[in-house]
């Protein structure tokens, strides 16, 4: 990539909601968007020379997205400036640059960041056919921002330990005493954090924190990331795993489909079925527009959405492209009924897991 650029930040996830509380008010009207892009196509030549760069503010990491973008760059011609860092600190980033940011996009791993961007009114609306490309649930019911991959949350379990009729219909069971020290779980990571702020909203914060504190009764083992509670399940050190659907795929991509792992998908709704995704919105502020809607629309494309479905074992997001076929189509999965925005209240879900004792 031509201008590529990595960075860390040393700022505290919770400070997104702080940020989001102390936020100014634009001048312009909330969700406004720009004008239509007449550019629309990946391929085409940029307008103007400003607008043959992007910079795009990616809580995404560059192992997993940086061969698409690179396709992008050849596609188009247009430039791109990447800055990786964790979602929650980039939103707290565009939140202090304010009006001086230099972000055109935000690649965020959640769309609870999303939401807290949109609420801060730092993102315009997208152009309706950009939205329309993507079932509603995966997108702001505003306009504001768009998933370009999905992501199922499962419990992985233990093929020589389980079969499917013992597990669990809700993750909500896996408080139940037959379940101590066979959990892996992994409370610092972002995934399962957004599940618990899901859980919150499903069910309360009293239910959620009686919740919490019973799974910590009961002895979870506790893993710094997915992949470590994954291997953790086929080794034997645990029967099932708290995780996302993806990490199987990229387990037996390594060591072959005899890996005695598998996913069970929980049903009726139940908060450990949440579908999440990783989206980009547009900022306000952005220095070019025109540019930065031709990525969002090359990520829609079918180039892109192949890529998320065959290479990262994600679920594409928009319509008539296939996910694996290993995996149940969205449709199957009974994903708790909410609105993704609503999941960006990180502050308060790290307050209830510190208040459990899990953190």
């Amino acid at each position: 990539m031509s201008s590529h650029t990595r960075f860390s930040l040393g700022l505290s996830a919770i400070v997104i909601s702080l940020a989001v509380a102390a936020c100014g008010t634009s001048s312009t009207t909330p969700g406004s968007a720009f004008s239509p892009s007449p550019v629309a196509t990946a391929g085409a030549s940029p307008t103007t020379a400003s607008e043959g760069r992007v910079v795009v503010y990616s809580g995404r990491s560059e192992e997993l997205i940086g061969p698409i973008l690179e396709r992008f760059e050849a596609t188009t011609g247009i430039d791109l400036e990447v800055r990786y860092a964790g979602t929650s600190q980039l939103a707290a980033t565009i939140l202090e640059e304010g009006d001086n940011s230099p972000a055109d996009v935000f690649f965020s791993q959640d769309g609870g960041a999303l939401g807290a961007m949109a609420k801060a009114d730092r993102l315009v609306s997208l152009p309706q056919d950009l939205l329309d490309l993507v079932d509603a649930r995966f997108r702001a019911s505003d306009g504001t921002w768009v998933g370009v991959s999905g992501r199922a949350r499962v419990l992985a379990y233990d093929t020589r330990e389980l079969q499917p009729t013992e597990l669990p219909d809700s993750v909500l069971d896996l408080a139940s005493p037959i379940w101590k020290g066979r959990v892996a779980w992994v409370p610092t990571n972002a995934s399962f954090q957004t599940f618990v702020t899901a859980l919150r909203l499903a069910k309360g914060d009293e239910a959620a924190l009686d919740w919490l504190q019973r799974m910590q009764a009961n002895e979870p083992r506790r893993y710094d990331g997915n992949a470590a509670a994954l291997e953790a399940v086929r080794s034997g050190e645990a029967d099932v795993a708290l995780t996302n659907h993806y990490y199987l795929f990229q387990a037996r991509q390594e060591t072959g489909d005899a890996y005695p792992v598998a996913n069970h998908f929980f049903v009726g709704g139940d908060p450990g079925a949440l579908v999440n995704v990783a989206g980009v919105g547009i900022l306000r502020t952005a220095g070019h527009p025109l540019a930065a809607e031709r990525l969002a629309r090359f990520l829609l494309g079918e180039e892109a959405q192949t890529y998320f479905s065959t290479k990262t074992f994600e679920y594409p997001l928009r319509s008539g492209i296939a996910a694996d076929d290993r995996l149940p189509s969205l449709d199957q999965i009974q994903s708790p009924e909410l609105d993704l925005s609503d999941l960006d209240d990180l502050e308060g879900t790290l307050r209830l897991l510190q208040e459990a004792g899990v953190l």
